[in-house]
């Protein structure tokens, strides 16, 4: 299931790279961009990560805080955020249930072979806990330049 601008945003519960927990309720109050990626320490998702990590103080200047969130366990998430020495949280879902119920696990195909897996996609949460944003197969390095644009066109 696809998530739409307006609708609610899933309730989750997981721990960060530092075993702490996070849930829906703590993001109320303020805009915040979560992005799904499939795995640490791969290119594509380095560059992800490395350009939210290089523009983080201007969006949080712009009101928005980022989180990012895969499949990989937290033990592997410290090593990735230290190493690229990101700024902000990354939640482990192993189980992929928030993966799901934010539409990001889907069937993917590589070399020809079938799978499911997570979509690199992105929604922003406003400040009453909707969506007020989604970004389906988004590329690693628009990600920035989408959300700024987005975030200007509707004065943020």
């Amino acid at each position: 299931m696809q998530l739409q601008a307006g609708d609610k945003a899933p309730k989750f519960e997981l721990l960060d790279q530092d075993s702490k927990m996070h849930n829906l309720e703590s993001l109320k109050g303020q805009m915040t961009l979560i992005y799904f990626y499939p795995r640490d320490e791969t290119p594509g998702c380095t560059a992800q990560a490395c350009s939210l990590r290089d523009n983080f103080e201007e969006l949080q200047h712009m009101g928005v805080g980022v989180i990012g969130v895969s499949k990989d366990e937290v033990s592997s998430h410290i090593k990735f955020k230290q190493k690229h020495k990101l700024p902000f949280d990354i939640l482990s879902d192993p189980e992929h249930q928030m993966i799901e119920s934010y539409g990001a696990w889907q069937e993917r195909s590589m070399y020809g072979r079938k799978f499911f897996g997570t979509q690199r996609s992105a929604v922003m949460v406003g400040p009453d806990l909707k969506i007020v944003a989604v970004w389906n197969k988004i590329q690693p390095l628009k990600t920035v330049p989408e959300v700024k644009k987005w975030l200007t066109e509707n004065n943020y």
